[in-house]
């Protein structure tokens, strides 16, 4: 079989144009970069459209090292829903560079449901992580010369408290931990800091959050970055620092309108990582999606324990916006995997232990079944995977009142999604349950986390290190208490621990230390080491990519 990179370029793009007029949107309101990639503008949100769109929201269960094909599956939905005569706009994140030259090669989709043109969105693209890297290194540059500078306007910052880091786009693991300002008088004040890949900054995760450019600026005034030497808060808008940084993001902060392979409309937008931040694209994207289109497919990072319900209880809220279907994606190589199979050995058929790991989907479904949203579960199947597995997935996640269906778009493209699409359709239109979330936004940090946890979850409590217990009583003092939860823990368990697998029950949850990010507006409690900084492997994708003299890139996949 051909290798995405392969199949992406035997495509011709349709020029943008022509993409943007499926959309009912005129050329004169596109920003081209290009033929092939335009930004859209914030006038095209209209909110009495966006009452009637019919949101999806793409998810998985939680997943192997490798992935369980959510974007793909996405993508492939999308398509599908085309096939069958629904006009649909999938909405994406962005790639970023780090996992793109390191682990992933490629984040743009798979087979035949592929973003195009994929080389551009997989590498530099419109410029949006440029610019948010310019931004928050602008805030970092301004608080070390606040640091040096006792003159004028020195905010009398106390260098130990500056949690503010630099950012780079790219996996870089040397970058972690530095000392900055060295070089004598004219360095600055020396202290311990250190980069993050632009993916984890709270930049980003503004940017993901606004409303506005107004409301972005108002945001990235919002940004803790320490305390001064006294103990009183310091913010980015302290420094003067927010009107700069919005100004940097004014391109930035446009949706990004592109195409798939088979020549409908793609809006892709933010990047923020899905175990740090919320994992999703931009509200801005989301609702200019809904904005033009009758059927909007999305994404949220990771499993449905972190994405989605991230998704729900945070970008929902500040968007004001609501999926009216949930699909989970599930292969059967992971179900096998939280059966308790060794991954050398998931290509190999194990009805046993498939059933024995359908407790991870299961559990799944009964969370989307708790938000009163439909699940709909989709099989991404792959050659390894045999009749007799798939057939008694279907039966076991029928035997939960939920319909299933085998996505083969990755090899068939919109043709092998029209079942799913279908399905999904169906959903939406007898969903008859009322939206609940997990947890009011005002009610206790204590009792938000333990509603997470426990209905989420599957824990029986939560616990909290005497680093964690001073830091809440930080977010106290300082008034943050009433932001919505935004839980750092690992993508592989449903608990803190990436090596219980399954559904495990009864666990203590354990928050080792909290952050905020009051420019976003979420409390970050963090379960076990949380990786801002990823390093590369020991056989990088960035090995396998090159370019020819004619400027024909290969490599990515």
């Amino acid at each position: 079989m051909l290798s995405d990179i392969e199949i992406a370029q035997s495509i011709q793009p349709k020029h943008i144009k022509i993409i943007a007029e499926k959309l009912n949107v005129s050329s004169d309101n596109l920003e081209y970069y290009g033929k092939f990639k335009a930004k859209l503008p914030l006038e095209l949100i209209d909110e009495d459209k966006i009452k009637k769109s019919n949101l999806i929201l793409v998810t998985a269960i939680n997943p192997t090292p490798a992935g369980e094909g959510k974007t793909t599956m996405t993508i492939g939905l999308t398509e599908g829903l085309n096939k069958t005569g629904r006009k649909a706009t999938a909405v994406l994140r962005e790639p970023s560079l780090g996992p793109v030259f390191g682990m992933k090669g490629g984040a743009a989709g798979g087979g035949y449901s592929q973003v195009i043109p994929m080389e551009d969105i997989n590498l530099h693209f419109t410029g949006d992580f440029a610019a948010i890297e310019k931004a928050n290194n602008l805030l970092a540059a301004l608080i070390d010369n606040n640091i040096q500078n006792k003159k004028e306007n020195n905010l009398n910052i106390d260098p130990r408290t500056v949690v503010w880091k630099r950012v780079m786009d790219m996996n870089d693991r040397a970058l972690r931990q530095l000392v900055v300002a060295l070089g004598g008088k004219n360095g600055g004040i020396p202290r311990e800091s250190g980069f993050n890949i632009t993916a984890a900054s709270e930049v980003m995760a503004i940017l993901c959050m606004s409303k506005s450019i107004k409301d972005l600026k108002e945001k990235c005034g919002n940004i803790f970055i320490g305390n001064t030497y006294d103990g009183k808060p310091i913010f980015a808008r302290d420094l003067k620092a927010h009107g700069a940084m919005a100004a940097l993001l004014k391109d930035a902060i446009k949706p990004n309108l592109v195409q798939t392979l088979e020549g409908n409309p793609v809006i892709i937008h933010g990047g923020p990582f899905a175990n740090i931040a919320q994992g999703t694209n931009t509200i801005l994207a989301t609702k200019t999606g809904m904005s033009l289109s009758d059927y909007v497919v999305t994404e949220a990072g990771f499993g449905a324990d972190l994405g989605a319900e991230k998704f729900l209880n945070i970008k929902c809220g500040y968007g004001g916006i609501l999926p009216k279907c949930v699909v989970i994606v599930a292969t059967i190589r992971a179900l096998k995997y939280h059966g308790g199979v060794d991954v050398k050995e998931l290509k190999t058929e194990n009805v046993e232990a498939l059933k024995k790991g359908f407790c991870n989907l299961e559990k799944h479904i009964e969370n989307i079944k708790g938000f009163g949203l439909p699940p709909v579960v989709v099989i991404n199947k792959f050659y390894a995977d045999t009749e007799s597995e798939v057939n008694t997935l279907i039966s076991l996640v029928e035997s939960n009142g939920v319909a299933i269906s085998i996505g083969e778009g990755f090899e068939k493209g919109g043709e092998g999604m029209k079942d799913i699409a279908d399905k999904v359709a169906n959903a939406i239109e007898n969903n008859k349950s009322t939206f609940t979330p997990t947890y009011d936004w005002n009610d206790t940090v204590e009792n938000k986390l333990k509603a997470i946890a426990c209905k989420i979850y599957g824990a029986s409590d939560v616990e909290f290190t005497p680093k964690a217990t001073t830091d809440l009583k930080k977010i106290y003092k300082l008034g943050f208490d009433k932001f919505p939860i935004c839980m750092a823990k690992t993508q592989y368990s449903l608990t803190d621990n990436p090596k219980i697998i399954g559904r495990p029950q009864g666990f203590h949850l354990t928050i080792r230390e909290f952050e905020f990010a009051t420019g976003a507006g979420f409390i970050i409690p963090v379960c076990g080491e949380m990786m801002r900084m990823p390093g590369l492997p020991q056989l990088p994708s960035a090995e396998s990519i090159d370019i020819d003299e004619n400027g024909k890139i290969s490599g990515l996949f």
